[in-house]
This record gives C-alpha cells, sequence and structure tokens, in this order.
C-alpha cells in the first residue's frame, strides 16, 4: 500500500493502549463474549432492510397516492442510513460475524445504497482510521473548497456563511456517491495503489463498479418507470429525497464525531512524525455523543461511540456501550482526554460553532 508518509509515537509512557487491550480481552473472556456481533445485531438488520426495502415494494406493488410515496421515500432514506451505520459497517470492518463470507455479504450491502466496498474500504478503513483527522490524509476533512473543516485548509470569502449553507449540502452525500464520487475514488486509489488487504485487479474494479452501477440505476429508476403509471421527473424527485434523507443523517452523524470544537487536527511535523502513539491520537481526534441515549446508540450502530470505535474498529458496536466504561477509566487513569457532548443537541452546536469559527478569516501572521 502506497500512502503518504505519516508515522505515529511509539512510546506511551502511560502504557495506555497496552493496558486498556488487556481490559478489553479480559471483559470478553470472562463473560464468555465473542467480539463480532449477536442476535441483538441480526435482529437489528432485519429491521434496518425492512425500514430500507419494504416502502420501495408497497411503492411498487401498491395503488397509493402520490404523497403517500413521497412519505415513503423518505421513510426509504432513514433506513438507507440504518443499514449503511448498522449493517455495511460492521460487515467492512469484519466486526459483524466471525464469518469472513457473512462480513463480505453485509459489507457488500453498500451496493445497494449506491456505494462501493473497494473505495469505501480505503477511504474509511485505511485513510479515516489511520490518519483521523490529519489534514491532507483523512479524505473525510475534505469536502473540496465549499466547506472548510479544518484551520489547515485554505480560506475562502464565501466560507463566512458556511455554517449556515453546509447542512443543505450534507444531503448530498450518497447522492454524490451515485453519479460521481465512486468513479473519482476508484481512478484515485488504483493510481495511488491504495488498498484494504490485497490490491485489486483495476479491470476487474472497474467492471465491479460499471456492473454494480448499472444494476443500482435499474433498480431504482428503471424498474419504477416502467411499472408505476407516473411521470418521470417524479421518480426521480422520488430518488433524490430518499438520497437526501439518508445523506443528511448520515453526515450529521460523521460530523459530530470528529469535526466538533472539542476534537483536535494535528499535523505531523517536518520529518512526518506525529506526536502521540495511534491509539491515544485516537483519544485527542474522535468525540462520542449522547452515549445514554437509547435511541440514538440503537439507530445510529454505535457512530455516535466513536472514541471506542476508533480504538477497537474491529470490535462489533453493539459491545460499545460497555467498553466505555473501561475505556474512559483507563483514559482518566492515563492522564489522557474522553471526548463526550451528552447530548445529541450539544455536538449539533458544538459542530456548528466550529463551522463558524473555520469560516472566519485567518488573522495574518506578523
Amino acid at each position: 500500500m502506497n500512502t503518504p508518509t505519516v508515522r505515529f509515537s511509539r512510546t506511551d509512557s502511560a502504557k495506555f493502549f497496552r493496558t486498556l487491550n488487556s481490559r478489553v480481552n479480559a471483559y470478553f473472556k470472562e463473560n464468555n463474549l465473542s467480539k463480532t456481533g449477536n442476535w441483538k445485531l441480526h435482529l437489528k438488520a432485519i429491521v434496518m432492510f425492512s425500514l430500507f426495502l419494504t416502502p420501495y415494494f408497497l411503492i411498487l406493488t401498491l395503488d397509493i397516492s402520490q404523497w403517500w410515496m413521497l412519505l415513503l421515500t423518505v421513510v426509504m432514506g432513514v433506513g438507507m442510513a440504518g443499514v449503511g451505520m448498522n449493517i455495511m459497517h460492521d460487515g467492512n470492518h469484519g466486526s459483524y460475524s466471525s464469518k469472513k463470507w457473512v462480513n463480505n455479504l453485509m459489507g457488500g450491502t453498500i451496493y445497494v445504497l449506491a456505494g462501493n466496498v473497494y473505495n469505501w474500504q480505503v477511504q474509511h478503513n485505511v485513510l479515516h482510521h489511520t490518519y483521523t483527522n490529519i489534514h491532507g490524509h483523512d479524505e473525510d476533512l475534505d469536502a473540496g473548497r465549499i466547506i472548510r473543516f479544518s484551520k489547515h485548509s485554505k480560506w475562502q470569502s464565501f466560507h463566512r456563511f458556511q455554517q449556515y449553507y453546509s447542512i443543505f449540502l450534507y444531503g448530498l452525500l450518497t447522492f454524490n456517491w451515485a453519479l460521481t464520487t465512486d468513479f473519482k475514488q476508484t481512478k484515485n486509489y488504483l493510481s495511488r495503489q491504495l488498498s484494504y488487504g490485497k490490491m485489486p485487479n483495476p479491470v476487474k474494479q472497474w467492471s465491479i463498479l460499471a456492473v454494480t452501477k448499472l444494476i443500482y440505476v435499474s433498480i431504482w429508476i428503471v424498474i419504477p418507470m416502467l411499472i408505476l403509471s407516473i411521470a418521470w421527473w417524479k421518480i426521480l424527485i422520488g430518488f433524490f429525497i430518499m438520497h437526501y434523507t439518508a445523506g443528511l443523517i448520515l453526515s450529521v452523524v460523521f460530523q459530530l464525531a470528529h469535526v466538533v470544537e472539542k476534537t483536535d487536527m494535528p499535523l505531523p511535523d517536518d520529518t512526518g512524525s506525529m506526536k502521540n502513539t495511534w491509539a491515544i491520537h485516537q483519544l485527542f481526534t474522535t468525540v462520542n455523543f449522547a452515549t445514554r441515549n437509547r435511541i440514538i446508540n440503537w439507530f445510529t450502530g454505535g457512530l455516535n461511540h466513536q472514541v471506542e470505535h476508533h480504538i477497537f474498529p474491529n470490535i462489533s458496536h453493539i459491545h460499545y456501550n460497555k467498553l466505555s466504561k473501561i475505556v474512559k477509566e483507563t483514559a482518566k487513569e492515563c492522564e489522557l482526554p474522553y471526548n463526550e457532548y451528552k447530548t445529541t443537541r450539544a455536538a449539533i452546536a458544538a459542530h456548528f460553532r466550529h463551522l463558524k469559527e473555520m469560516g472566519m478569516k485567518p488573522a495574518v501572521s506578523a
């Protein structure tokens, strides 16, 4: 794998990760638990897939008003986000099941969400989880020039208004997956020889991308146009609303984990070295929110437990609520931060305050 050279420190005088890893392993051993998903995750998968796909079949088979169809596209968007956060995410981290083929199957659900396994694994598992909040390396900080997430990004005059217009752009996340992002990423990642595991054959990757996109368009646009007796442009509006709903949910959840006031966005020094070890780096660049809210815990697939997820990405999210106590206590013992917002509202406010601060014109250095 050819990635920009960034080296994390190997010095951990507090022995944070060694102590934490030992305690987490002991927790699973003492409670005779597997680190992967269990019946709770399997039940959730059924619920999320039902929420996502049932409205689709109702629209195609029932004689309902177009207003009901519109409402069902919103429900599909909610289900789409739910599948992404709970099922696809664990699958592509290899934490859904102890069986590789099950993880591959669940990770492959990204294709019905308009994404691509190879691209997602490189962007998320490799770039984001390795170089969390490091400008120029973590692509989750890259919103083009239109939104400035980091003080290390170039400032533009229109950024002064980004705390107002950003929320409208967040909904375009998965819609862009469907149209352009996957093609750009495949070209970029293949040329840079980036991979999560074995490097794919370029011809095979491009073929998978083309075929899955054609199937996707056929399922969500062509088939409804052939079956439904409504104008084609109304079907495209429904398709857009589904994506906009899912994109808005996913984007907001993603931003609350890393792009808020409490998180750092450090850069390596001139030699490419980072100040902290990788595990300690995650504590400074990641934040939890609303961890006592059962609805948020359940629906976001543990993405509100980002501290635990980033340190233990190969453990299923259904365990994070229990692990959070261990992580928090260990961080406190080692005099390290454990960033969290008690409520979703507080985290959202912190995100938009950060956007406002990043939108201000940087002071000119003397």
